[in-house]
């Protein structure tokens, strides 16, 4: 029987009547269900990003369903909407941890959701992966930059890698590839896009670049005119944003309207197919992601015609192979519990679940996955993308090591 903490209130959650794990049975009456949560955004200015990870997930649930992956199981995924917002992805956590099929969340998008939700999650021994988290404090604790690196949270798992190595990447292809001397760094004082934005400049500079200006902004801002005085007056060779689409295509157009020819330049979280949408001067403009795109692997040809074929009308957008690597990992972690014990899940599913991650490894979507000693992914591939034609193209890929 699952053991709630005190974090949980009343009414919040529905507790299954089952026994134990073993007399789970599904409507066929020969199968345990395991549930597989999830939390993102599907709804609201970045639901085009939730829904592709909504998307993937589902697919490799389909998939393992299909192939017996682990056998005298079926696997179902709860999916919730967060909008986007911490409190709500905390109160998602709290109903599926109340859930005693639940054995494992897939998501958040947002670095500042996973923050709400990583407390809940370990409380209750409820693995959570994120496919697209990339702020290092999650994992590593505040005291990373001095190289104090604790880990967090023993139950907290990602396949995106961290914002130290993707905020040095883009320093470091600014200043070499892109000949960038000076920048201008704009946040929207959000986790995410302080750290990218911390990072982008510590590199830089650390290489020889220069910031000729600094500025934050709300990320529900759209009327960015004062900003466009500052970096006009201040003259760099790129602008850098630390946050998420919605804001940043504005942002580039009204740079550009207002005399700022430069390319602008963001992270993961600006890379989507609505930042082109939502800005008609996107052209030239760079965006970092993690991982390599998926049509350039081998290793995602069977991901991209399986996505294609189960008829999504959404795209499986920045995370789509992320997600489908971060699902196949808890299908994988459930597996080796349940072959550990007699091909039944014991009463402690979710704690061994959870410890089971850390030995997960497998070729996945996204290339070789496994994790490191605080969860972090340890594939540290980044591409570098500019927008062309309307389209994002990859323009460079490395693994970055400091």
């Amino acid at each position: 029987m699952l053991i709630l903490t005190t974090a949980v209130t009343a009414g919040a959650l529905t507790l299954s009547a089952c026994g134990s794990r073993g007399d789970n049975k599904s409507g066929d009456g020969s199968k345990t269900t395991v549930v597989i949560g999830l939390d993102a955004p599907t709804t609201g200015e970045l639901s085009a990003l939730g829904l592709g990870i909504r998307n993937s997930a589902q697919l490799a649930i389909d998939n393992a369903n299909k192939a017996g992956e682990v056998k005298g199981v079926t696997f179902k995924l709860e999916a919730l909407d967060d909008k986007a917002l911490p409190n709500v992805g905390q109160q998602n956590t709290t109903k599926l941890a109340g859930d005693e099929d639940v054995l494992g969340i897939v998501g958040p998008l947002n670095s500042g959701v996973a923050q709400s939700m990583q407390q809940v999650s370990k409380q209750n021994n409820l693995t959570l992966i994120s496919p697209a988290n990339t702020t290092p404090d999650l994992t590593q604790g505040p005291d990373w930059r001095k190289d104090k690196r604790v880990r967090q949270f023993p139950t907290y798992f990602r396949t995106a890698t961290t914002d130290e190595v993707q905020g040095a990447f883009d320093g470091q292809y600014a200043f070499e590839k892109m000949k960038v001397k000076k920048a201008y760094i704009i946040d929207d004082q959000k986790t995410y896009g302080v750290g990218l934005a911390s990072s982008f400049k510590d590199q830089f500079t650390k290489l020889g670049g220069k910031i000729v200006g600094t500025e934050h902004v709300s990320p529900e801002d759209r009327d960015f005119k004062a900003v466009v005085s500052k970096v006009k007056s201040a003259k760099p060779d790129l602008v850098f944003y630390g946050g998420e689409y919605p804001a940043s295509g504005p942002l580039s157009q009204q740079l550009k309207d207002g005399g700022v020819t430069v390319p602008l330049m963001g992270g993961d979280g600006m890379y989507s197919a609505d930042y082109i949408k939502l800005n008609k001067k996107a052209q030239g403009d760079y965006a970092s992601s993690v991982g390599k795109p998926v049509e350039e692997l081998p290793s995602a040809k069977k991901f991209i015609a399986d996505y294609k074929a189960a008829g999504f009308k959404e795209a499986y957008e920045a995370y789509g192979g992320s997600t489908y690597d971060a699902t196949w990992a808890l299908i994988q972690a459930v597996k080796a519990v349940v072959d550990g014990n007699d091909g039944k899940l014991p009463d402690d599913a979710r704690k061994q679940v959870s410890e089971a991650m850390n030995k997960v490894s497998f070729d996945g979507v996204t290339g070789p996955v496994a994790f490191d000693k605080y969860g972090d992914t340890t594939n540290t591939m980044i591409t570098a993308y500019q927008v062309d034609k309307g389209k994002w193209a990859s323009r460079y890929s490395a693994p970055f090591k400091k």
